[in-house]
């Protein structure tokens, strides 16, 4: 791998974002309606490749319910507003009014009310008599006092989601999360993650997981980047952990980890680039919060813009839309990627000719940087 001189002292890697490349046609189109895109993790098939994140301006159990129907797979943030207060809803009004300069202290004010295990049983439960899917994420930190209230509502699919999840994490304060333990004593897959370079992403499949993510997640409201200096190509990051779970597949015999890729997706050429680098589906975020349904009333922000001792995101106005079937299925009303996601996805699967997204992922690429007005 070649490496860039950034002194004498220091070598670095180039890395690729997803504005820096393209996928190529090839030789064969198809027609878009003969284009599969569903997929499957573990007993569970869906129609679309999307999970939605776990954010308060994102899911709430109506929309949940609402993006199960349309064939994706909803995620609800179990340490978010529906699981500390009754009736959330004033309170998301409110953040979403807020000016600038108040956001972030107000935000820590209405986040400081305590998780209640009574509020995530009744949550997930209001998904589950819908028929849908349902899953519930949870931060590393707060797994161990959590899960077995979320196991015990009947969630299907356990999401571990953080800013950088390891699979070994080491401190002198308390004992940390025995990943390799949880999952094995688990009894619904497992996703977890972020994860952003091929040796992490390794060692976090050792652990069981059913599949990973790709990123540091929030890619519209992080400012990991400027508050901490760390940041992950998003091109190269998926190619990197789709790389470790070839290996894994060698490894093991067969056991296929799925790769799922969170953050910076805001455009449907995001989601085509994200999948040619070998993403079997994507988190999506800031996409869905522009729908007229979504909780944040044009507002999005992640668990990071009010964190107590640094935050590292904001709340930022993303607008609608659209409906959330606009927005994932169409009619498009722009021609700038933010409906019809699948539509699009389709189309260029279809314009490549590629039949579905195993196969999609062979697509040849280029780099070749696009800067966005």
């Amino acid at each position: 791998m070649t490496e860039i001189e950034i002194g004498r002292a220091k070598r670095g890697r180039r890395a690729y974002s997803l504005d820096d490349i393209a996928v190529v046609p090839s030789r064969r189109t198809r027609d878009p309606e003969e284009v599969s895109v569903g997929w499957q993790i573990d007993a569970y098939h869906f129609e679309l490749p999307v999970m939605a994140a776990p954010m308060d301006s994102v899911m709430s159990p109506a929309s949940a319910i609402e993006l199960g129907r349309l064939g994706g797979l909803p995620v609800l943030d179990l340490e978010g507003l529906w699981t500390r207060y009754e009736s959330p809803e004033p309170l998301l009004a409110e953040i979403a009014g807020l000016q600038e300069h108040q956001a972030i202290a107000r935000m820590r004010e209405i986040y400081a009310a305590p998780v209640r295990s009574d509020l995530i049983t009744e949550r997930l439960q209001e998904i589950r008599k819908s028929g849908c899917t349902v899953a519930g994420a949870l931060s590393p930190q707060r797994t161990q006092e959590h899960w077995k209230a979320v196991v015990d509502a009947g969630v299907d699919i356990f999401v571990i989601r953080g800013t950088t999840v390891s699979a070994e994490h080491v401190s002198s304060q308390a004992e940390p999360l025995n990943l390799k333990r949880f999952i094995y004593e688990l009894d619904v897959p497992v996703v977890v993650g972020g994860v952003a370079t091929y040796t992490a992403a390794l060692h976090l499949m050792r652990t069981g997981a059913a599949g990973v993510l790709v990123g540091f997640g929030g890619g519209a409201t992080h400012t990991t980047r400027r508050a901490l200096g760390i940041h992950a190509p998003m091109a190269s990051a998926i190619a990197d952990v789709a790389a470790a779970r070839r290996d894994y597949m060698d490894e093991t015999g067969g056991r296929y980890v799925h790769v799922i890729a969170d953050g910076g997706m805001g455009q449907s050429g995001d989601i085509v680039k994200a999948v040619a680098c070998g993403a079997d589906a994507v988190m999506l975020g800031a996409a869905l919060a522009r729908s007229t349904g979504a909780p944040g009333g044009g507002y999005h922000w992640g668990s990071e813009a009010h964190h107590a001792q640094l935050p590292r995101g904001e709340r930022v106005e993303v607008g609608t839309v659209g409906t959330l079937e606009e927005i994932l299925n169409g009619p498009g009303h722009t021609a700038d990627g933010t409906t019809n996601l699948i539509g699009a996805l389709r189309r260029a699967m279809a314009t490549t000719g590629y039949s579905d997204l195993k196969e999609f992922q062979r697509v040849e690429v280029v780099v070749a940087p696009y800067h966005r007005s």
